[in-house]
């Protein structure tokens, strides 16, 4: 039975999101589920060889992508994504029985789902002072021990912990949705669909242009880049990794000659390719046309 790590503790939409890997037949069969305090905790098991996988939260469609996810999958041995997931997301507010919304004063809640519920927040219990958990789940687990009032939390946490909700379907916006990725050792790539993504890591020199140069990688081969962003790596003011996702495979040519080509010049950490949860962009040209005129131009064959 596969050992796969989570962002815990039990409740949090990871395991959720977890168990739609499960149920969608990403493993052969039942799985052990391994809670972890944190992205880069879930990360590690992996490097040290505790579990089989993990499954993490990458971005959120409210707040956008998940630092501490970027940054644990950028530092030490390197990790690959072989599949992805989208929850929609939406916030239950739990208390522990006898407190309603209006005794509310201390709010306990993850900092991204207390980003995007700041509006309902502000008109419902404005009085309410916030309070920093270190997950959805965990949120739970600090009303429970009576740390906070009330929490905004996932409805499964609040079953297991006997809570009461006193207010369910919260968000801010309409069709919030979380992607989350399953994470293992590097591997063999799941085959092409022609609805995939590739996702890398850029550590450019610092030098004019550099950007620039590896962009042009991909228009110059009309490869879509679906995202694009930079992080600090840390190491002093003003150095940054840049994460970038494309449409297409590893095995499409022009994936992998735009690849081949960062590599001559730049540090490339390749994190995978998979199947597309929903894509937006356009697929990578074909190279069934320009390999085939070579295959005539190699016969000699004339008029071509």
């Amino acid at each position: 039975m596969p050992r796969i790590a989570y962002f815990g503790p039990s409740g949090t939409f990871t395991e959720m999101a977890l168990a739609k890997f499960e149920s969608s037949g990403a493993f052969d069969g039942p799985v052990e589920r391994v809670a972890a305090p944190s992205q880069g905790a879930a990360l590690d098991l992996i490097r040290t060889g505790t579990v089989d996988g993990a499954v993490v939260p990458i971005e959120s469609s409210v707040e956008g992508s998940i630092p501490a996810t970027l940054d644990s999958l950028a530092i030490g041995p390197r990790l690959q994504i072989m599949a992805e997931t989208e929850l929609e997301v939406t916030f239950t507010i739990l208390a522990r029985p006898g407190i309603a919304l209006a005794d509310v004063r201390t709010l306990a809640a993850y900092p991204v789902a207390a980003a995007q519920v700041r509006e309902w927040v502000a008109r419902n219990i404005p009085e309410a002072r916030p309070f920093t958990s270190a997950s959805n789940a965990a949120a739970a687990e600090d009303v429970a021990a009576g740390t906070a009032d009330a929490a905004i939390s996932t409805a499964l946490a609040g079953e297991r912990l006997g809570l009461v909700t006193l207010a369910a379907g919260v968000a801010d916006h309409d069709q919030a949705i979380t992607r989350f990725v399953l994470v293992t050792q590097p591997g063999v790539a799941p085959n092409a669909t022609g609805a995939d993504r590739t996702s890398v890591v850029l550590e450019l020199p610092n030098e004019p242009g550099s950007l620039m140069r590896a962009f042009a990688e991909f228009a110059t081969r009309g490869v879509d880049l679906t995202r694009i962003e930079s992080r600090p790596t840390r190491t002093g003011m003003g150095t940054y990794r840049f994460y970038l996702d494309c449409v297409g495979h590893l095995d499409d040519p022009a994936v992998a000659e735009t690849l081949k080509a960062l590599h001559r010049t730049t540090q490339v950490r390749f994190l995978g390719s998979w199947p597309a949860t929903a894509l937006l962009g356009s697929p990578p040209p074909s190279d069934e046309p320009a390999a085939e005129w070579l295959t005539q131009l190699r016969k000699g064959v004339a008029d071509l």
